[in-house]
């Protein structure tokens, strides 16, 4: 099980940590919160291919 997720300079995330407990985690939020960057970021934790131009404008990596 995933316990916590810690994403930095991702796409337009600085820095976010987001902690999962056992069962159905639900993200939800307003157009632009950046939900799909969330699931981008587990997909790539997941094993899916990461690309250069995910990482935030200015920061040399994520």
């Amino acid at each position: 099980m995933i316990n916590w997720l810690d994403v930095r300079n991702f796409v337009v995330v600085k820095q976010v940590q987001i902690s999962f407990s056992a069962g159905l985690t639900v993200i939800t939020g307003e157009t632009g919160a950046g939900k799909s960057v969330m699931v981008d970021a587990l997909a790539i934790l997941l094993g899916n291919r990461a690309s250069a131009d995910l990482i935030r404008h200015g920061a040399d990596q994520a």
